[in-house]
């Protein structure tokens, strides 16, 4: 079973992406600083609120000084939404983020490879400015190249869009180490520009660090409570679901 399982999870890339000027990622600016992990607002009914997006973003952007978001993640429950629901939540705030927000990262992780590159290639043509992905955590990957096969092929769907790999072992399942994984990956993933790291082992996200400084990636923190710790050790910036204005701040200051 473990060879088929292998074999399934390194498929031939299903959507043929989308015509672009170019094959790399080119961000307006390097993702850093506090990043909004979004909620998904929704009514009594359990239908998504999408009149109160356009508020949520003014509350960002005004009271909380936060112009990088990212959508459809854990605390925005994605991955318990319909294909088409995350579709129109990214819109929703890619819309409405128009000329406020600076950089609308869009979650597009899924258990199906087909559907991963379809909110892929959704999120590039309604204008994001980067994609998220989780490993698959039904039928996981046991290897590290097997899970950058998987990601390849979702990179692949979205090719002008900077990448960031979402690491988060605690709900996946998927135990390979994020240093592990980032070594040589932009030989295999050429848009990939950082790492979310929603995980407690500080060794494994000091490595990387550590490790791949001349790269200029992205280094995200995804655990609120060992932030500090994280800034310490090299973090250039957090996903989280706590908004500070005073937190914003940090990396400029």
């Amino acid at each position: 079973m473990a060879d088929n399982l292998g074999e399934e999870l390194k498929p031939p890339c299903l959507i043929t992406p989308r015509p672009t000027s170019s094959s790399m990622a080119f961000p307006k600016k390097k993702l850093q600083g506090l990043v909004a992990a979004t909620i998904t607002p929704m009514t009594d009914n359990g239908e998504i609120n999408f009149s109160v997006i356009g508020q949520y973003v003014d509350y960002l952007v005004k009271e909380q000084g936060v112009k990088n978001i990212f959508v459809n993640g854990t605390t925005g429950e994605g991955l318990s939404l319909s294909i088409s629901e995350r579709r129109q939540v990214a819109e929703e705030w890619v819309t409405k983020g128009k000329d406020k927000l600076d950089q609308v990262v869009i979650h597009v992780g899924a258990l199906s490879l087909k559907e991963s590159q379809e909110l892929a290639q959704h999120a590039a043509e309604i204008g994001a400015d980067g994609i998220a992905v989780i490993a698959p955590f039904f039928l996981k990957p046991w290897t590290k190249d097997i899970l950058i096969n998987f990601l390849k092929e979702v990179a692949a769907a979205a090719p002008a869009l900077p990448f960031y790999y979402y690491h988060i072992p605690a709900l996946t399942g998927v135990k390979i180490r994020a240093e592990e994984l980032l070594d040589g990956i932009q030989d295999k993933i050429p848009t990939f520009q950082g790492l979310k790291f929603s995980d407690t082992d500080l060794l494994d996200f000091g490595q990387c660090v550590d490790q791949n400084r001349q790269q200029q990636f992205a280094f995200l923190y995804g655990v609120d409570e060992q932030l500090l710790s994280a800034l310490v050790m090299g973090a250039t910036g957090a996903v989280g679901s706590f908004v500070s204005r005073d937190l914003s701040t940090l990396w400029s200051n």
